[in-house]
């Protein structure tokens, strides 16, 4: 991915709170906290929610990928350098421009990708090949799905490369016709010793070539668009607000550039048993009285497969907690555990020997569960 003019504006790392030395478990763990608390749907007719959801999607889709983070790391670090990025001469006095100064990878790459250079990342032939865009889709899950991960297909309307012409632009039957100035590149150069200055070239405007006789279909444009549909594979485990990067699955590209990627965020409802906690689960489980007090057995659900019996230790107070080992989400990485808390049931309703039996309790009850309040 290109440095973008953003990286320099915005510190990523702030976005999510976490340091520049965060691992990437802890981006994540970040990430997921703050796309909970903030996703459109748990916020509905919060515009300011949904622009900082946007803005910590924004942030995730960089530090969250460790290429991206690298280089966004790296241009972090030589951003100041000149003045070119914060203030100085300024983006504006360069646009159209591309820096060719030292080897591959060098500055030369980075300052030529901020501006609209040619870098690396569009090919030798300059501005001619351009990457496609990136593309956003969203994906409404279940509980169950979500957790157990499956197969689907997005209905999407995007811009695909034209059928009729394949994406070239041109009629069938013909082609384009290349840029006699630029030989195709799309620029013109002037050295400046050790710097080579880039414009895009006067005679095609920067796109390398000439279509005389254009696609009846996109009109020379090479792309149109239309519905399309797109398989996608969910991962088991997937969360509430995770991203999936679907790579070259988004915009398609021009002039024989790479396609883009298409980004899917999960939605998952909420089940109404179960709760999650990353890889964990939770459940809550009602207790009588008489099993808090005297102990017992109780069933209780999983997710999947038969209910599993737990013991319920004499005395147990409300809000007491089991641990089920094995019993969570299960993905690649193993298998998170189904957490049971308990609530006592107090009855809203007795009967007449409820009623009395209760009246005699009270009347033997010997302790007090307020007595550590007393002076």
């Amino acid at each position: 991915m290109a440095p973008q003019r953003e990286w320099f504006e915005k510190d990523y790392y702030k976005v999510l709170g976490v340091p520049d030395t965060a691992s990437a478990k802890e981006v994540t763990k970040a990430y997921r906290k703050l796309a909970r608390q903030f996703h459109p749907d748990a916020n509905q007719g919060d515009p300011k929610a949904e622009d900082r959801f946007k803005e910590i999607s924004s942030a995730y889709d960089v530090v969250g990928d460790e290429a991206k983070r690298k280089e966004y790391d790296e241009a972090r670090r030589l951003g100041p350098m000149g003045g070119a990025f914060t203030g100085g001469t300024g983006a504006g006095d360069f646009e159209g421009m591309r820096f060719d100064v030292g080897g591959e990878g060098g500055l030369g790459d980075l300052l030529g990708n901020l501006f609209g250079g040619g870098g690396r990342r569009r090919g030798p032939s300059g501005t001619g090949p351009q990457r496609g865009s990136d593309l956003e889709a969203e994906l409404n899950l279940s509980f169950v799905d979500a957790v157990h991960g499956l197969t689907t297909t997005l209905q999407l309307v995007s811009e695909v490369a034209c059928g009729t012409c394949n994406g070239s632009g041109a009629k069938p039957g013909t082609s384009p016709r290349l840029c006699q100035v630029c030989g195709g590149r799309g620029v013109t150069a002037d050295n400046q010793g050790v710097f080579s200055f880039s414009k895009p070239c006067y005679a095609c405007q920067g796109r390398g070539r000439f279509v005389d006789s254009p696609c009846p279909t996109c009109s020379g444009a090479g792309v149109e668009r239309r519905p399309r549909e797109v398989k996608v594979r969910i991962p088991a485990g997937v969360d509430n607000g995770q991203r999936i990067r679907l790579k070259g699955r988004g915009g398609p590209g021009r002039n024989g550039g790479q396609p883009g990627d298409l980004f899917v965020t999960c939605t998952v409802a909420p089940h109404r048993l179960f709760g999650r906690d990353g890889d964990n689960l939770h459940v809550r489980v009602p207790v009588t009285f008489a099993e808090a007090a005297l102990g017992g057995e109780v069933e209780v659900p999983t997710l999947e497969g038969p209910k599993v019996t737990l013991r319920v230790k004499p005395g147990t107070p409300s809000g007491s907690r089991q641990r089920v080992k094995g019993k969570g989400v299960v993905t690649g990485k193993g298998a998170g555990d189904l957490l049971v808390t308990f609530d006592v049931a107090v009855p809203t309703h007795l009967s007449s020997a409820e009623r009395k039996a209760i009246e005699e309790l009270a009347k033997v009850s010997t302790t007090s569960p307020r007595s550590h309040l007393e002076g």
